[in-house]
């Protein structure tokens, strides 16, 4: 059975300390992670307790917290709605932190759907430089879609490719890159069952050979003096110790950061994993259950300096219709003349920082935000253009989050409006966007999707 193959190879690496290692803290931890393009410099606990959400620091990263009641459902608060938080648990907040992701940065996530590990990238460049977020699966990519437009980020480039394909286009482009890889999932037993039902040493064999490839593209894609980020969510060492190994063994213009000198959660990485090893790989860092995690393994590389290449912008045919300009200009006028371009029927507000030429020779899904469209010579925008720019819209009905209104909203009912003008209005609480809706008569008529609506 699988159960019995892995607790028989990790009894066998760990001996005495296969208990602890694998004695909980407690529970499944449930968790949240902050988004710093909502919240700005404010700090986490002044917000929790604004949202009357109990919670305690993770240690994980600066912006993971660990819910404290059972019953509560973050994905019904408003402020979930309102892309302030993401649903996270949170020891998987730990590796994207890693990066050190600072804004103007040029990252790319190669493999990021649901969107938690992008979201936590693309808040931390707080709207300057570029996201570029892959998902391969395209069955996964509305997941990552949804969740990057909730949390409303304008400078993110959303892919459906391959990474090898990704590699051929966009070589050297990148500052920071993550590969949280496909894999066992061993990390996942307590919290999916069905995790440790579909568990072979088969699975683990083929996860690590993906995981290579996956890593040796993420090189070529890293700019000389870049880091590159490599996590799982298990604990077998062809996945994890011996990847690492592997790697550095076959790409000599990278070193090894050491991350006990980072960050003070987790244990080292454990060197009996791969023991014809050369590399010092307790530089690498595990989460076991017994360190308030589910399963975590980590490594931070870094490409030595080289000449700096040149980016290559991607020279976008720009342009939009009168009547999009004339509803940029009176909803937010710093906005009225932002690049436009359009694909299919709908125009997309582009991101300031120029997108890399070889983009356009990949399965672009989204590129900057999705601003709306021209239908019978009215302008009809976007949810997306409202959650990414909502808060600074001229036109806005203004809620607090005691405002029954707010509940109503998001049952998607029509609104008393007491703020907004006639015409489109963005709906926000506290400050925080929560769509769009049409103003008329004293009445704000919802828009609000009905796919994202509370309706339990």
């Amino acid at each position: 059975m699988p159960s019995f193959y892995f607790e028989a190879r990790e009894r066998a690496l760990l001996g005495r300390d296969y208990e602890d290692r694998y004695t909980p803290t407690g529970p499944v931890h449930r968790g949240i992670t902050l988004n710093r393009m909502r919240i700005g410099d404010t700090p986490g606990r002044e917000i929790l307790a604004r949202a009357g959400i109990a919670a305690h620091a993770s240690g994980f990263c600066r912006e993971s917290w660990v819910l404290e009641e059972a019953e509560f459902r973050p994905g019904l608060h408003a402020y979930h709605h309102a892309g302030v938080y993401y649903v996270q648990e949170p020891s998987a907040s730990a590796p994207a932190a890693l990066l050190e992701v600072q804004p103007g940065d040029y990252v790319l996530d190669l493999c990021a759907a649901p969107g938690g590990k992008s979201a936590q990238l693309a808040s931390a460049l707080k709207g300057q430089g570029l996201l570029v977020s892959n998902e391969y699966t395209a069955s996964r990519t509305g997941a990552l879609k949804s969740n990057l437009e909730r949390m409303g980020f304008p400078n993110t480039v959303i892919l459906n490719e391959s990474t090898d394909r990704i590699a051929a286009a966009l070589p050297c482009v990148f500052d920071k890159v993550l590969v949280d890889a496909p894999c066992s999932g061993e990390g996942m037993f307590r919290k999916e069952p069905q995790a440790e039902s579909q568990h072979t040493p088969a699975l683990v064999a083929q996860c690590a050979a993906l995981g290579k490839q996956i890593l040796h593209d993420a090189a070529q894609c890293l700019k000389p003096g870049g880091m590159l980020c490599y996590s799982t969510c298990t604990f077998s060492p062809e996945e994890n110790e011996a990847q690492i190994s592997a790697f550095l063994d076959e790409h000599p213009d990278f070193t090894l950061i050491d991350l006990s000198q980072r960050v003070g959660f987790g244990s080292a990485g454990e060197p009996q994993r791969c023991l014809d090893s050369r590399w010092d790989l307790k530089r690498t860092k595990r989460i076991y259950p017994c360190h308030g995690g589910e399963g975590h393994f980590m490594a931070l590389m870094q490409k030595q300096d080289a000449p700096v290449y040149a980016l290559s912008p991607w020279k976008l045919s720009v342009g939009a219709p009168a009547e999009c300009r004339a509803f940029l200009k009176e909803m937010l006028p710093e906005q009225g003349d932002a690049p436009v371009a359009l694909a299919g029927k709908m125009l997309y507000l582009l991101p300031s920082a120029p997108i890399p030429a070889g983009v356009n020779q990949l399965r672009v899904l989204r590129i900057g935000t999705e601003l709306g469209e021209v239908v019978k010579d009215r302008f009809e925008p976007s949810h997306a253009f409202f959650m990414a720019f909502g808060a600074s819209c001229r036109n806005a009905e203004r809620l607090e989050l005691g405002d029954e209104r707010v509940s109503a909203w998001l049952r998607g009912e029509e609104i008393e409006a007491k703020t907004a003008q006639k015409g489109f209005a963005a709906v926000l609480c506290d400050g925080f966007p929560l769509g769009f809706g049409k103003c008329s008569g004293g009445k704000c008529k919802n828009r609000y999707p009905k796919g994202l609506r509370n309706l339990k």
